[in-house]
């Protein structure tokens, strides 16, 4: 039997049904099963779903059609004339040429995608096995790049990626029964392609892999944010049990605040200005000076939608990170809106921090 599988979507624009095929394709991937073909036709045009139905059963070897509830009855009378088979009572026809599932895109159907994953899997005789890379920093374009060289050890793997604020979510999926050299070779490739950028080999979030590395070296961290807006200091409290490496958090947005809480220089803040690289390294200085803390972390940086009467561009950021012995600190120019700005931000620090610590 044909192992393509399709997807087939009837739109109907009073239903959201677009949303229902994302997440309908994304939880197939993620148990390893892809459609080699995605179609949609009209829900209303009787001709286009003749003419997909037809196409899509004698071409693919599962068919897995979503469409509004109302259209069942109409479905099943075409494919069972079609194939002189019959639906069995959880709305799957099986035919030697194909196998075809009806989901329901609204309310609650006979068959769910966790019906059809485990069908389609024992099928091919083969579970999905997964492994997880995170990274920060790396582009989706460089991502791919590693990927294209690390599929040349292991073609039979699979790899979805997703970014999220630079923060990326690399998750490879590949059989059971796939070749140990063949694996090794491909993670080897992974791992040497993206090591400067790598802050988990599991899937993990940024802020627990930092608690982890913190607690293990019984670190206690503090953080002084001037453009992240307690953004770094909201993702960390966000962990359980952070309160065994987080000693405090603090929103210094007015120079005078600089001044008095950190003891940034005024001098420095007349003739550089708050959003500069001198002003980041005093406000991280200040925290380790005054603060029961080992490792310090500080952003200042614009944000936007406007720029400050310094005339600095939106997006410009400087990140310190620092301990007793040194600080280091980061400049970025980071472009999109505000949102976008802030929460790359936040990404950052915390990835720099992790790569202090660590």
């Amino acid at each position: 039997m044909n192992q393509k599988n399709c997807l087939l979507i009837f739109r109907n624009k009073k239903l959201n049904v677009l949303v229902k095929a994302e997440t309908c394709i994304s939880v197939f991937a993620a148990n390893g099963i892809y459609f080699e073909r995605v179609l949609y036709c009209a829900f209303d045009d009787v001709e286009e779903i003749t003419r997909s139905l037809t196409e899509c059963m004698s071409a693919y070897g599962e068919v897995v059609i979503l469409a509004p509830m109302v259209m069942r009855d109409s479905i099943i009378g075409f494919c069972e004339k079609a194939s002189g088979a019959k639906f069995d009572n959880f709305d799957i026809l099986y035919t030697p040429q194909s196998d075809v599932f009806i989901l329901a895109a609204d309310g609650e159907g006979r068959l769910k995608e966790s019906d059809i994953i485990s069908i389609i899997t024992k099928k091919t005789g083969c579970r999905a096995e997964r492994a997880h890379i995170r990274t920060v920093g790396a582009t989706v374009a460089e991502i791919n790049a590693v990927i294209a060289k690390a599929m040349d050890f292991c073609p039979s793997c699979d790899f979805n990626v997703s970014e999220h604020y630079s923060d990326c979510r690399i998750e490879i999926i590949y059989p059971e029964n796939v070749m140990k050299s063949d694996f090794d070779n491909m993670w080897r490739t992974m791992i040497s392609g993206l090591n400067d950028n790598i802050y988990a080999l599991e899937d993990i979030s940024l802020a627990e892999r930092l608690f982890q590395l913190l607690k293990l070296r019984r670190m206690k961290m503090s953080v002084a944010e001037s453009f992240t807006g307690g953004g770094i200091a909201k993702r960390l409290v966000g962990v359980p049990g952070v309160s065994e490496v987080y000693f405090e958090g603090l929103n210094t947005y007015s120079n005078e605040a600089k001044m008095k809480r950190l003891g940034v220089d005024e001098l420095i803040l007349k003739q550089y200005g708050a959003v500069s690289e001198q002003t980041a390294y005093q406000m991280a200085e200040g925290l380790l000076k005054t603060g029961d803390c080992d490792i310090a972390v500080s952003t200042t940086g614009i944000a936007g939608p406007k720029s400050d009467n310094t005339l600095k561009p939106v997006g410009l950021l400087y990140i310190a990170v620092g301990t007793r012995e040194s600080i280091s600190v980061f400049k970025y120019e980071l472009k999109g809106d505000r949102e976008n700005i802030t929460e790359t931000a936040i990404n950052l620090a915390l990835f720099h921090t992790f790569k202090k610590v660590k």
